[in-house]
């Protein structure tokens, strides 16, 4: 007689679970909402002050993070927050749009009018600083979201990722402006960050059709909380 074993399938969260999750991801959403403005004056002033285009895009982008954590932030507010999910998705990938919009715009025309930046101690201790806090802050997010079913908190936790891809360019363009004087090495390197900002609006665009709630699928197997492992990006 051949015996057979079968891999347990995980089972979505129980209502407990949920409620921690839920609680986990407010947490999040609000530590990114308060970094974010922080950052985003820091940024915005420093990059005023050394005329740095990189900087000011920095600190926009910064603007950018906090509406995406505010819609998911609003979509958890409510009693029945599957029904805004669909909306908080729309939200975000506009941002992120929005965001790709400006760095290519800014890019092009920093290379177009060869304009340099000053050097910026602030702005490179920011960059340096982000470098190290966003990746832990979008991975705690990202894998509450996943286990709870959440594509919006997964896309959230996705835009935050993209201020850690933002933050090495920033800290890469100012350095070697600074030392050897590339100025086309930041606006150059945030093409490619606008590229990236719009593949990640379209996943969230379309997310919502992605990651369905874990209430309505609880006899579904699922991987990492969103069905067919769709949202685990």
């Amino acid at each position: 007689m051949l015996l057979m074993t079968t891999t347990p399938l995980s089972l979505a969260p129980t209502t407990a679970r949920r409620a921690v999750l839920t609680r986990r991801i407010r947490l999040f959403v609000a530590a990114t909402i308060t970094y974010n403005v922080i950052e985003a004056i820091i940024a915005i002033t420093a990059g005023t002050r050394a005329s740095s285009t990189a900087l000011i895009g920095f600190g926009l982008d910064s603007v950018i993070e906090v509406s995406s954590a505010a819609a998911v932030a609003w979509q958890f507010s409510g009693a029945d927050p599957e029904r805004r999910e669909r909306t908080s998705l729309r939200l975000i990938a506009a941002s992120f749009c929005a965001l790709a919009a400006y760095v290519t715009v800014e890019s092009a025309r920093a290379l177009i009018g060869g304009d340099r930046a000053e050097h910026s101690s602030v702005g490179l201790v920011l960059a340096a600083v982000s470098l190290a806090i966003m990746p832990l802050l979008s991975a705690a997010q990202r894998r509450a979201g996943r286990e709870l079913g959440s594509a919006s908190a997964v896309a959230d936790s996705k835009q935050t990722l993209l201020c850690t891809y933002l933050s090495a360019v920033l800290l890469a363009g100012l350095a070697v402006n600074s030392l050897f004087g590339w100025w086309w090495a930041d606006p150059a390197a945030a093409l490619v960050i606008a590229a990236v900002a719009v593949k990640e609006g379209r996943d969230a665009w379309r997310g919502d059709a992605c990651c369905a709630p874990t209430t309505a699928r609880s006899a579904t197997p699922t991987t990492g909380g969103c069905a067919d492992g769709c949202c685990s990006g």
